[in-house]
């Protein structure tokens, strides 16, 4: 027979472990794990974005590269106001697209520099990149 003093440790270890792991689930960075284009799993919550509060972020992060008025850097970045690629994408998966970045090395990067994930602003929110991605929208209203 087990001692109450070891049942009672071995349920509060047991505890303890169930309870790290429903925390551990809660935190899977707000992406299904297949990604935005397919994966199984529950649909992320889609976020609604500000244009205006997108602008600021987009001028002080994404503009260095692809210019204050969106139209792309020579050598940089891609003219995102009239990006056919922007335009076939979703809200979700510009917002994974951004989160990940593109490495020069990816055969879709055509101008050989990379996409840092999140323009190298790693401080930005997933409500932030909503945002900025409701600017970038304001270019193309009628995008998916």
């Amino acid at each position: 027979m087990t001692s109450p003093v070891k049942n009672g440790y071995a349920r509060i270890v047991g505890l303890g472990f169930l309870l790290f792991a429903l925390i551990a689930s809660g935190c899977g960075g707000g992406a299904p794990a297949g990604g935005a284009a397919g994966g199984g799993g529950a649909a992320p919550v889609a976020l609604k974005g500000n244009p205006e509060k997108g602008k600021e972020l987009f001028l002080g992060t994404c503009a260095s590269c692809h210019g204050p008025d969106a139209k792309g850097l020579p050598g940089l970045g891609k003219d995102l106001t009239t990006s056919a690629f922007v335009r076939q994408q979703t809200d979700a998966q510009l917002l994974d697209f951004i989160q990940k970045g593109r490495p020069a090395t990816d055969p879709a990067n055509t101008t050989g520099v990379d996409m840092p994930p999140k323009g190298g602003n790693p401080a930005l929110t997933d409500q932030d990149l909503a945002d900025i991605i409701a600017f970038i929208r304001t270019f193309n209203p009628h995008q998916p």
